[in-house]
């Protein structure tokens, strides 16, 4: 028999550990070369690592392991054909010499690692009802135990305390305060964190912790951006194919100021400040499994359809969890928008090592003053969070201010005046 170990792959140059998050093939099923057998969940992103030969396969780690770079996640053997025959495991002339212990073979290869094993949702649903393996039967492939046994076993549980009810009952003198108790759940659930929860946590307790972070707070009247979008957005959709969003016209106008005020996009690196004579503007996208940041690269170039599109792209990658590293990597500026959620304020927290990021909340008509008179204007609170380190006080206040006033008159932005 020839095995090929399956080890986990160097996936960047930042990334030392990875979580097995699902396995797409079963354990002894055959594979084709590159076929995906399991997902992997990093820090950044959810990566497919496909089968380096044909065969079949054989699970050495479980779902929810962290392993390391280099650890073994399977083994494949390619002596199995497609058809599933292996040639080293044919004995014919063993069997016929003694029919007596044939079936005790058959019993013993039933027996495998397998056997009484839960799988990680059973041995989770296990766990939160205080079920051992001897209290459920298996009834998966080699008597492995499924998450439908352990739901028997939990009825089977909870039936017998029912029966004995009555008799532990007997005194009737307080039956309001116990019948009031039991239509009310107090079950406790634990779950292991993913991998990228557990790193956005990492990650934002070390920018609070690590930056001298403070948020200046603005308002910009929107009045003129929603009549540009209304008057072309037809026609800008029948050109491009794509809506104008106020994602890309917040993109661009954080961009030109970013290009006037080069400070705002530095970061520190020792004793040193990095400056980029670009805008790579990170785009945080809340998915399933977390917040990511895509980053669109040179968005100071970019004309306003290529932002919508090159967000509109990202966005769907992130929430099918197909981001590439490359995807992810870098971003000198990021932009929030829980508008979307119905935020009206917050402190967006800084996406280290950037020196900061630009937080967009929902927006919402109120009475303004307009040239000495009241007039509803549509409202939007921005939030401008930074490292104190890198970036003034005045610095910050004045880079807000310019990224609101090019909003409040998008025509002169359109004309880079």
């Amino acid at each position: 028999m020839s095995v090929v170990e399956i080890k986990v792959p160097v996936i960047g140059e930042s990334i030392s550990e990875v979580t097995l998050s699902q396995w797409l093939k079963e354990d002894g099923a055959y594979v084709e070369l590159d076929e995906p057998i399991c997902e992997f969940e990093s820090d950044k992103a959810t990566l497919e690592l496909p089968a380096e030969v044909a065969g079949r396969l054989i699970h050495v780690a479980v779902e929810d392991d962290d392993l390391e770079i280099g650890a073994i996640v399977a083994r494949i053997d390619t002596s199995v054909t497609a058809g599933g025959s292996d040639a080293p495991k044919i004995a014919a002339p063993k069997v016929a010499e003694a029919k007596a212990e044939a079936p005790k073979a058959e019993t013993e290869s039933k027996e495998t690692y397998a056997t009484g094993h839960p799988s990680p949702a059973a041995e989770k649903l296990m766990k939160e009802n205080g079920l051992s393996v001897n209290d459920v039967k298996g009834t998966g492939k080699d008597g492995r135990i499924l998450k439908e046994d352990v739901m028997v076993a939990i009825a089977t549980k909870k039936s017998a305390p029912k029966e004995n009810k009555p008799a532990a009952k007997a005194p009737e003198k307080t039956p309001a305060p116990q019948t009031s108790t039991e239509s009310f759940s107090r079950n406790v659930r634990r779950e292991k964190m993913s991998r990228m929860r557990r790193t956005i946590a990492t990650r934002l307790v070390a920018a609070k912790n690590e930056t001298a972070m403070l948020t200046t707070f603005n308002e910009v009247d929107l009045t003129n951006v929603m009549a540009l979008r209304k008057q072309y957005q037809e026609r800008f959709v029948a050109k491009y194919g794509v809506k104008l969003g106020f994602m890309s016209l917040f993109s661009k106008a954080v961009a030109m100021t970013l290009m006037e005020m080069p400070e705002v996009n530095a970061i520190m690196d020792g004793n040193e400040l990095i400056y980029h004579d670009f805008a790579d503007i990170s785009i945080a996208v809340s998915t399933p499994s977390g917040l990511v940041v895509p980053v669109i690269h040179n968005v100071e170039s970019l004309d306003f359809h290529e932002v919508e599109n090159a967000i509109k792209a990202v966005a769907v990658k992130a929430r099918n969890g197909n981001l590439s590293l490359e995807e992810m990597r870098g971003g000198t500026f990021t932009i929030t928008n829980g508008g979307v959620f119905g935020s009206l304020v917050s402190t967006p927290i800084i996406n280290q090592p950037q020196s900061a990021i630009l937080g967009m909340h929902t927006i919402k008509k109120r009475p303004m003053e307009v040239n000495g008179e009241v007039k509803i204007r549509p409202m939007m609170y921005l939030a401008l969070s930074y490292d104190h380190r890198v970036i003034d006080g005045s610095s910050a206040v004045t880079f807000l201010v310019k990224v609101i006033k090019r909003l409040e008159d998008p025509t002169a932005m359109l004309l880079d005046l």
